[in-house]
């Protein structure tokens, strides 16, 4: 593949099925009730997901799904009927399992397009199944094969994002100022694109936001000589309208008040666009503590917008896994005793130890082991930390999730990370990896994510600090001379680089406390067990010296982006272990063989490879703590700017990517008083099959 063109899918990826069907059999029939319209809920918001991807992601998923329909699902026949070799359809399948995986026809992790392997002719003759599938056809012949836009971004010659539609590219100055001015105005970003028009010689600016109302006319909330903003409501309407109808459905089966609220709250702000609504959703959503059917919905996640604003909708309707919680609950009640050992809270006494960039009492949070039952989004994260308000973190708790089925999934990404290594490290590399990347995410969330104080100037209640006895800054050792000031928050201020950084500083986090024996114990870890602590802590170390290599394959050279913040905040730290110096992390090339190899001398984990991820992380939390956006844009944006040999390991990496992962997820559905599950076969046919029963189930339901 040419490092300028789009991944082309000519391997079939690798299918996971997510194993759910014993946690389901254990829920009450009220529970499974209330599982199941909650799920028709988060799949509802699929073609949200979608129009936020690409103009054409929509079509092609519509595309794919008749062509299902024509033949339901007897392939071969369809083969006969529109001629069409046996493999071009094979090549077609595998294309659109990736796409459904992914939820449109960009990457979830990484932003590049991909395009199937498929002739034109062959297209067309697909098209030929019915005269719907023909008149798709029309609309995405052209995109779905097209190298351009290359990747998701800010609007460019190889860049498009759904996020700032519209025939007229708008800048990022242009953003910039305008999202000033909604900050100003208190309107959200989440739920809103943004498009620009020109009248005359005045820039018009029309904020889309998302809902089921809408008005009879744009409502201008700004105008000057030569800008207007308006406001106009109404944004992805019938599919919100959809989520709300089966949410209302899944609140006549709450397990309890508080559930019934949140719900009405999630509808309110669904139904009216109003962000306020939703974040009081979410200060009652983390005081319901270990339900048995755990559910979230929202716009949530900024990672696909280039400005870090604007939030993609995702809906998860998970099961509570109430032997794996408990391990989870015992490091809950144990987290301050660990939180002490962070380089920021070190030799403090005040604030019980934790010192003054952490929060004065942490709030125990609600700490889940989850078997997913649907999980609408781009991307599978195995693991959550919600909700993403840093105010509502502080004063009304939050809630970390792990989404233990999709990392025990049959999982590719270790055959694959194995590759990077030598012959003699992978039997046991492959042995320890799932142990060690799950406490890492468990680390990661709760006291990665989870922890922090941002300081903070108010209007109404003045500072969360003592300004005349301000905290000394542990970087320059002079008390800090930066804070929030009134209206300002993290997302906002940081902008593109705040998810990233934030993801960085937790990664460390996690792999910091994996060098921590008395907390590996805790999971059953010690020098006496088969796989010990050490073992862990080195397998971690390897995981970060290939996630390092890996993460390149989501940098894009045409407009210096990086498509996914984990993999630029595993570039960072990759890039400061191999500056630890004492050969700690080497990276060596095979020409011949054109293989990369990644070694760890484990002798210096603690020497070289801890102190370099405590000083990645200190520099990062007290940047984020101060709201100091000048230092952490400096030194973040330097560190994460690939050149030289790094764009050589790219082109290597590159050249060699593997099959890509994605999950099938079951269906429920109702027969006479009873709710069932439908579990699908881990094949390319088994995902389509999954998506087109429950998008026919919905469309059915719709129409009733």
């Amino acid at each position: 593949m040419a490092q300028n063109d789009p991944v082309v899918i000519n391997k079939s990826p690798e299918v996971s099925r997510l194993d759910i069907q014993e946690a389901f059999t254990r829920l009450t029939r009220r529970e499974k009730l209330y599982a199941h319209h909650s799920a028709r809920a988060a799949w509802s918001c699929a073609p949200i997901i979608l129009n936020q991807t690409s103009p054409e992601s929509i079509s092609i998923f519509q595309f794919i799904l008749e062509t299902y329909k024509s033949c339901e699902g007897n392939w071969p026949e369809l083969v006969s009927r529109v001629g069409i070799e046996i493999e071009e359809l094979r090549r077609f399948l595998d294309y659109a399992a990736v796409f459904l995986g992914n939820i449109g026809n960009y990457f979830g992790q990484g932003d590049q397009k991909f395009i199937p392997d498929v002739s034109e002719s062959a297209l067309q003759k697909l098209s030929q199944c019915s005269a719907v599938a023909g008149s798709l056809y029309e609309k995405i012949e052209r995109p779905l094969r097209a190298s351009l836009p290359l990747t998701l971004g800010f609007p460019s010659d190889v860049a498009q994002s759904s996020y700032y539609p519209g025939e007229l590219r708008i800048s990022r100055e242009e953003i910039s100022e305008v999202s000033n001015i909604l900050t100003k105005l208190g309107i959200d970003p989440e739920n809103t694109r943004l498009r620009k028009s020109i009248v005359g010689q005045n820039s018009y600016f029309d904020v889309l936001q998302s809902s089921v109302e809408e008005d009879s006319q744009p409502q201008v909330v700004y105008e000057n000589s030569d800008l207007l903003i308006r406001l106009v409501r109404g944004g992805h309407k019938s599919e919100l309208s959809l989520v709300c109808r089966y949410l209302e459905h899944a609140k006549e089966s709450a397990a309890n008040p508080l559930q019934e609220s949140f719900i009405s709250k999630y509808q309110h702000s669904f139904t009216t666009g109003h962000m306020e609504s939703y974040k009081n959703s979410q200060r009652e959503w983390v005081k319901d503590i270990m339900p048995s059917v755990e559910v979230f919905f929202g716009f949530i996640e900024p990672y696909r917008d280039p400005f870090g604003v604007r939030a993609e909708f995702e809906g998860l309707v998970g099961i509570v896994n109430q032997q794996e919680t408990g391990n989870l609950t015992a490091l809950v009640k144990k987290s301050s005793v660990f939180i002490r050992r962070l380089p920021w809270a070190e030799n403090y006494i005040e604030n019980d130890g934790k010192g003054p960039f952490e929060k004065e009492l942490f709030e125990s949070p609600d700490f889940t082991s989850l078997h997913t039952l649907a999980y609408c989004s781009s991307i599978i994260f195995p693991g959550k930390n919600l909700p993403n308000y840093n105010d509502i973190r502080q004063d009304d708790g939050f809630k970390n999730v792990m989404t233990t089925n999709t990392m025990t999934a049959t999982n590719s990404k270790s055959e694959a990370m194995a590759s990077c290594l030598d012959p003699s490290e992978v039997a046991t590399f492959l042995k320890h990896r799932e142990p060690a990347f799950y406490l890492w995410v468990v680390f990661h969330e709760l006291l990665g994510h989870g922890t922090g104080k941002l300081l903070v100037e108010n209007q109404s209640s003045g500072f969360n600090f003592d300004p005349e006895n301000a905290p000394i800054n542990p970087l320059t050792g002079n008390p800090i001379d930066s804070w929030y000031k009134h209206g300002q928050t993290w997302t906002g201020l940081f902008g593109d680089i705040a998810t990233t950084v934030d993801e960085c500083r937790a990664e460390c986090v996690g792999a910091y406390f994996l060098s921590d024996m008395e907390l590996l114990a805790m999971f059953g870890y010690t020098d006496d067990t088969e796989i010990t602590g050490r073992d862990l802590e080195y397998n971690m170390y390897m995981q970060l010296g290939v996630a390092g290599l890996r993460a390149l394959e989501n940098y894009n050279l045409e407009d210096h982006k990086w498509g996914q913040a984990h993999s630029r905040a595993h570039f960072a730290m990759f890039k400061c272990l191999l500056a630890a110096g004492g050969d700690f992390l080497t990276v060596t090339h095979d020409k011949f063989s054109e293989k990369l190899t990644v070694s760890i001398d484990q002798t210096k984990i603690s020497t070289h490879g801890k102190p370099a991820i405590a000083s990645l992380m200190l520099k990062l939390h007290i940047w984020r703590c101060t709201a100091d956006v000048k230092r952490c844009r400096e030194y973040y944006v330097h560190l994460t700017e690939p050149a030289g040999v790094y764009l050589e390991w790219r082109r290597i990496m590159l050249a060699k990517q593997t099959a890509k992962q994605v999950f099938v997820q079951p269906n429920t559905f109702i027969s006479g008083e009873e709710v069932f599950l439908k579990v699908y076969e881990p094949t390319v046919e088994g995902m389509i099959q999954s998506w087109a029963e429950r998008m026919r189930m919905i469309r059915e339901e719709t129409e009733e």
